[in-house]
């Protein structure tokens, strides 16, 4: 039994019992799951499955994350910065900052940040980002035309964008509370 599971990580215990009922031994399906947990082998999906993280880890290269990032000036002013960093190397490309980001302005970063890759031969396939009404369709259109498809992290799940979100948050920790802009 174990060695069937060990030899096929994509079944799960139901499969390995059906292919042992086919072998000729009976046993319950249950058992089979409790022995396959009990040596510490876990259900198909766990054991065969690529996680976010593997796959962020594993496509570096093509990936760019982007974000907004939102600050007030000594008078009262707020800001919106939009930045986006390459997985791979992890530098930051700031596309602009501005009091009101307009769907023209908006834009118009992302008409850049395409000319900013093409100048520099960039790899970059996917641009992860929020769901931030900030980012107009033709931000996503744009992007696409130069061959980089947007992904859109999920609801409430910072997570799916660690990389920018955890520069955000150095960023304001170690830059923006420190300085008076």
């Amino acid at each position: 039994m174990l060695r069937v599971a060990r030899e096929n990580p994509g079944w799960g215990y139901r499969r390995v019992h059906g292919e042992l009922l086919v072998l000729g031994i009976k046993v319950a399906p249950a058992t089979v799951w409790e022995i396959l947990r009990e040596a510490g082998i876990y259900p198909a999906p766990e054991r065969s499955a690529t996680t976010w993280a593997d796959f962020v880890r594993s496509q570096a290269e093509a990936l760019l994350a982007a974000d907004f990032i939102e600050t007030v000036t000594l008078s009262g002013a707020r800001l919106y910065i939009l930045a986006v960093i390459e997985h791979a190397s992890r530098r930051i490309r700031i596309l602009g900052a501005t009091a009101h980001p307009t769907a023209a302005w908006v834009t118009q970063a992302a008409r850049n940040l395409v000319m900013d890759l093409q100048d520099v031969g960039s790899n970059a396939r996917y641009l992860i980002r929020d769901r931030d009404g900030k980012y107009p369709g033709l931000f996503d259109t744009i992007l696409a035309d130069a061959g980089i498809k947007t992904v859109r992290s999920g609801v409430q799940m910072p997570r799916m964008n660690a990389i920018i979100e955890r520069w955000v948050r150095t960023c304001r920790r170690e830059l923006l509370d420190r300085t008076l802009i």
